[in-house]
């Protein structure tokens, strides 16, 4: 009993994280498509859970929209450390920009219900900054080190830059960020070669 009894609870955990994780997933989609008054039985279907599960996780509509719009902020601000490890400098921040705009995509769907003066969404801005203004701060950083851009670009600028040029055609709004990334590659200044010897 006593090895039994550690088990239990965190297959439980585990099975309730992957009840979350397809609610979080499904409710994305179906926010996308039919925005957050969509109904719960579309959204507990597309995630393959009972009502009960649903209503268990999030008692309150507004509890399932914040848990989406964190969980898309913490996907596309956790995205900028492993193209940083991946790729160039300059291809990483143009990466994570298109990135950016996918997230402003789903975020479209979000709009109404954040922007209604509902008291569960205030804490949602502040969020937003503290998560992508330092993942978006070290991209920019490492470009302008690397004398691929300009080194006077704020993050907070560059990503209301990006929102205000983001399209929900999406090859149209990367034609958007090609042009923006353009821009900040003028006046960089390149970086001193270390001298042979």
């Amino acid at each position: 009993m006593s090895a039994a009894t550690p088990d239990r609870p965190r297959r439980v955990r585990a099975d309730a994280q992957r009840n979350i994780d397809a609610l979080l997933d499904a409710a994305r989609e179906v926010f996308a498509t039919s925005g957050v008054d969509a109904p719960v039985r579309e959204i507990a279907a597309k995630a393959g859970v009972g009502l009960a599960t649903f209503y268990r996780h999030f008692p309150e509509r507004s509890d399932l929209v914040t848990a989406v719009f964190r969980h898309e902020v913490d996907a596309c601000a956790d995205t900028a450390a492993t193209l940083a490890a991946e790729y160039e400098p300059l291809e990483a921040l143009t990466r994570w920009l298109r990135r950016y705009t996918g997230f402003l995509a789903t975020k479209h769907g979000l709009a109404a219900a954040l922007h209604s003066g509902n008291p569960a969404f205030e804490p949602l801005p502040a969020y937003f900054q503290q998560r992508f203004e330092p993942a978006l701060g070290s991209l920019l950083a490492a470009a302008s080190a690397a004398g691929e851009i300009r080194g006077d670009i704020e993050p907070m600028e560059l990503l209301h830059a990006v929102a205000n040029l983001s399209h929900p055609d999406l090859i149209r709004a990367e034609r958007m960020i090609a042009l923006l990334v353009d821009g900040l590659r003028y006046g960089a200044k390149p970086r001193l070669q270390s001298a042979e010897p």
